[in-house]
């Protein structure tokens, strides 16, 4: 697994590539945000670890960048900073970040969160699965999703990984309400680390993709109090 770590304190760089490489993973460091967006374009990782406060684009506008970037490979975003107020962590993950640390941390769970992270694309193997309704085509083995266009044509979804799980787990169980700690148990497991609100994070950008109005939406609907459910007749 290639892993980018952005951040422009040298000794804690230095300590974050120590830890991961004794791991196992391939480490790349940049030290500003211009220079990430570079490496990001050559390399092509797999996690990137980002500081929020770095020279040239902050944290954020990275951030904001790569999730932008369609059709290209889509890395999770683990912040590092120290910044520690709540508001900083909800702007960090509604921007796309997976998850958020809070310097001073500890290197060994920085690792930890790290596999979990990359757990995330493990929890969905096994037996082969796929799922239609009258609108959307999924197929789990495949890690494929499809929308019927107008022409009642399969056009193709640039999901990410997340989104792509979201989505083929709401339509497993069409109808269903899910809350937000059994979507979190769902895709991540007791591997989970951060807010459970970067669930609604996820959500949203979801919608952006699937629904005519995301801000009226016809499959992934809001169940007030408790949490979503989707919705859309199962294909004949």
């Amino acid at each position: 697994m290639e892993i980018l770590i952005v951040e422009d304190e040298a000794e804690i760089a230095q300590l974050v590539q120590l830890y991961l490489e004794k791991e196992g993973f391939s480490c790349r460091v940049c030290r500003d945000g211009i220079n990430a967006l570079q490496v990001f374009q050559e390399q092509k990782p797999d996690l990137i670890i980002l500081d929020l406060m770095i020279p040239g684009l902050d944290g954020l506008e990275v951030c904001a960048r790569i999730r932008q970037k369609a059709g290209v490979k889509d890395p999770y975003i683990l912040m590092l900073t120290a910044k520690g107020e709540e508001i900083d962590r909800i702007i960090g993950l509604s921007t796309g970040a997976d998850d958020y640390m809070v310097k001073p941390f500890s290197p060994k769970e920085l690792v930890a969160r790290v596999r979990a992270l990359f757990r995330r694309t493990l929890r969905q193997g096994g037996q082969s699965q796929i799922y239609r309704t009258q609108h959307f085509f999924v197929d789990v083995d495949q890690r494929s999703a499809q929308r019927c266009g107008e022409t009642e044509q399969l056009e193709p979804l640039e999901l990410t990984t997340l989104e792509f799980d979201l989505l083929s787990t709401f339509m497993s169980y069409p109808g269903r309400v899910w809350n937000r700690t059994q979507l979190i148990d769902k895709l991540w497991g007791n591997n989970f680390f951060g807010d459970e609100r970067v669930v609604d994070t996820h959500i949203a950008r979801l919608r952006k993709k699937i629904e005519p109005d995301p801000a009226n939406p016809t499959f992934v609907k809001t169940v007030i109090g408790v949490g979503y459910k989707f919705e859309d007749p199962t294909a004949s």
